[in-house]
C-alpha cells in the first residue's frame, strides 16, 4: 500500500475509533508472530518486528503495527489535537 494510502486508511480508523486518538500508554516491540496489523489490516510477517500497545480504555485488546504503521498513526493522532 503506498504511503498516502495508507494515511488515509489510518486517519479514517482514528476517526472512527477503530485506532485510538489518544495516546497509547504502553509500547513495545518483539519479533512478529504473524499477528494482524490493526492499521493495514495485514498480516506481519515473522522476519518484522511488531509495534503493540495498549491504551486506558477498558476492555481494549492490544493494538498490533508494523513499525511504519505505527509511526504514522502517531503523527495522524497528533494532527488532530
Amino acid at each position: 500500500m503506498n504511503q498516502e494510502s495508507l494515511r488515509t486508511l489510518i486517519r479514517h480508523k482514528i476517526h472512527n475509533g477503530r485506532l485510538p486518538h489518544d495516546s497509547i500508554t504502553r509500547v513495545w516491540s518483539s519479533p512478529s508472530d504473524g499477528e494482524l496489523c490493526d492499521a493495514c489490516d495485514t498480516i506481519l510477517s515473522k522476519d518484522q518486528l511488531v509495534m503493540e500497545g495498549t491504551t486506558l480504555a477498558p476492555g481494549r485488546k492490544p493494538f498490533h503495527f508494523h513499525v511504519r504503521c505505527f509511526q504514522i498513526w502517531d503523527d495522524e493522532r497528533r494532527v488532530g489535537v
